[in-house]
């Protein structure tokens, strides 16, 4: 939110727009292949809609994922890519150009089972894809696969 005039900005009204349509989508009851083929087309997009930067970074997570969890469906949250298992999101990419943040980052609902102790991190900042961020992805949604 702006503080100056207290209103959304245009990126915080396209992404509540994105969640509106998604909702609507889920509502209208579609299920099956045709809403894993929409779902699937929307992930897509809002991949296609990213810069190269972006992109560098979520293909690789992309590719982990679908490794690892098979059973996870692409879709979107908010128009961002994110997993979802029987329905519910389990975990998201939001790029940097997104919000014009500084990083990406890759984040776990609720859902996921990443507990440890009274306090763990549920989001992570992505400003590269070298061998050692692989691996902690790779950790990361095994653990949230639990």
């Amino acid at each position: 939110m702006s503080a100056a005039d207290g209103l959304f900005t245009a990126a915080e009204r396209e992404a509540m727009m994105a969640r509106a349509a998604e909702v609507r989508a889920q509502k209208e009851g579609a299920r099956g292949a045709a809403k894993r083929a929409r779902d699937r087309a929307a992930f897509d997009e809002a991949v296609a809609g990213m810069g190269a930067e972006d992109r560098a970074l979520i293909e690789p997570i992309a590719e982990i994922i679908g490794l690892l969890g098979p059973d996870l469906d692409p879709r979107t949250m908010y128009g961002m890519p994110a997993w979802a298992r029987d329905g519910t999101v389990l975990c998201f990419f939001q790029a940097a150009g997104k919000f014009g943040t500084r990083y990406a980052s890759f984040g776990f609902q609720p859902t996921a089972a990443l507990d440890e102790g009274e306090m763990w991190a549920t989001s992570f900042a992505v400003t590269g894809m070298g061998e050692g961020t692989r691996r902690r992805i790779a950790e990361l949604v095994t653990r949230a696969l639990a």
